[in-house]
């Protein structure tokens, strides 16, 4: 896969991407069952369940969630936290994934570019700390692994404006990226084949997402501390905020006696009609693993740990949650930290901004903060109130399966309906926000 060129958007965020290059055609076609009988029991008749949870919000959320897995997302994980009384955890499914895997709402999941909070959170606390300064050269800490690492700052590799481009779109890393080539990859590897933005970007110039930034800055974590990544994203944030269902994944496997989401990828066929021409991905590309219904390829078994500091963790909805909420409410970081992770760059193409490891992010009922991601059969969107007190999560069995035009408007119809939701502000009756 070549560079990519001036004339499209970016088509990869995390692993991959949550938006596609315009100009996708309007022929495409969502290719899923249509099956009404859900995976979560539900009670519209009375105001409460017997759970406690607001059953008007069951019967708010559970038709969109189906009509998103129905319309091409395939499985969707819905969970709303507004605050006060149970949060609304809910799975839907398309009739014929269930015979892979009845999806529950706290199945674990590859989180993907959501990593990039976590990574960032590390690297402010870091800074609090005085061990490592925003202002601090890249070449201080990786010298010679990064080109111009003299002009770049700890800083612009946070919020992405270092003018590096992404690994992600080259010829050496597409079959890893599909799972058709199975290498491990070092993050200093990673650099090594890290192109220049394309057109060229100064350092501090522009917003420009690239995975190369993240895995940068977990190797300065890991030189500055003298600990593993693991074991900080461990000892920082996983145990101390009790997220047992939350790991750093080194192979594709999930945890042993833990249920995870099955994830799906189109095949090769409907693949070439997804992507825009401009990115002359060779014929024949396609992801690997088992074949499935409606030109669908189980990717649950692609490896790709190699995402590591930029989108390596596996968790819960819950989980994931519960993270954001505990920085969003101000108790991972001291307030100066805060004040500098909130301060965004313009990034109109994720919606709003983008500050340091956090999207900020313009919905149809108001601004809210956290991160989307997506890998091989697995994509999210999952968001706080700037207060950190309420949060929405969306995830998604399928990445590039969202990419179709019916897809993509049912997933995101989802998603500003669960934003709403957790805003406890009424559902849009259309949306004007950019595609995310």
């Amino acid at each position: 896969m070549p560079s990519p060129t001036s004339s499209r958007r970016r088509i990869l965020r995390g692993a991959l991407t949550v938006a596609l290059a315009t100009g996708l055609s309007t022929a495409l076609v969502a290719c899923s069952d249509t099956d009404t009988d859900t995976n979560t029991d539900t009670d519209t008749s009375a105001m409460k369940t017997s759970t406690g949870r607001d059953a008007s919000l069951d019967a708010r959320l559970a038709p969109l969630a189906q009509k998103a897995a129905d319309t091409g997302s395939l499985g969707v994980i819905v969970r709303v936290d507004r605050g006060t009384g149970k949060p609304l955890a809910i799975a839907r499914q398309t009739a014929w994934t269930k015979a892979d895997h009845h999806l529950a709402a706290n199945d674990q999941f590859r989180v993907a570019s959501n990593t990039k909070t976590v990574t960032a959170t590390l690297i402010l606390q870091q800074v609090a700390e005085h061990t490592i300064g925003l202002s601090d050269p890249v070449e201080k800490w990786l010298p010679g692994l990064v080109p111009h690492g003299q002009d770049i700052t700890v800083k612009m590799l946070l919020n992405h404006t270092s003018g590096l481009g992404d690994y992600l779109l080259t010829p050496q890393f597409l079959p890893t990226l599909t799972g058709q080539e199975k290498r491990t990859w070092t993050a200093e590897e990673l650099l090594a084949i890290t192109p220049q933005q394309d057109p060229p970007a100064a350092p501090g110039e522009k917003y420009s997402y690239s995975n190369a930034n993240y895995a940068a800055l977990g190797l300065i974590l890991e030189k500055a501390t003298g600990k593993s990544l693991a074991d900080l994203f461990e000892q920082k944030i996983i145990k101390p905020l009790g997220m047992k269902d939350t790991f750093l994944s080194t192979n594709a496997d999930f945890s042993p006696g833990k249920t995870h989401a099955t994830g799906y990828e189109p095949d090769a066929q409907r693949l070439r009609r997804i992507l825009p021409p401009e990115l002359h991905v060779p014929e024949g590309t396609a992801f690997a693993g088992p074949k499935r219904p409606h030109g669908n390829t189980d990717t649950t078994a692609v490896d790709s740990s190699w995402s590591w500091a930029a989108g390596g963790l596996v968790s819960t909805a819950a989980d994931w949650q519960r993270f954001q909420t505990a920085l969003l409410s101000g108790n991972l970081l001291p307030g100066a930290q805060m004040k500098q992770m909130l301060t965004a760059v313009p990034a109109p193409e994720e919606g709003g901004g983008y500050g340091l490891g956090l999207m900020e992010v313009n919905t149809p009922c108001g601004t809210v903060w956290g991160h989307t991601g997506g890998q091989p059969g697995y994509s999210s969107e999952i968001y706080t109130d700037k207060s950190g007190r309420r949060s929405a999560a969306v995830l998604t069995v399928t990445n590039f399966g969202i990419k179709e035009p019916k897809a993509a408007a049912a997933n995101k119809a989802l998603v500003d309906a669960a934003v709403c939701t957790m805003l406890g502000k009424p559902l849009p009756t259309e949306s004007a926000t950019p595609s995310r």
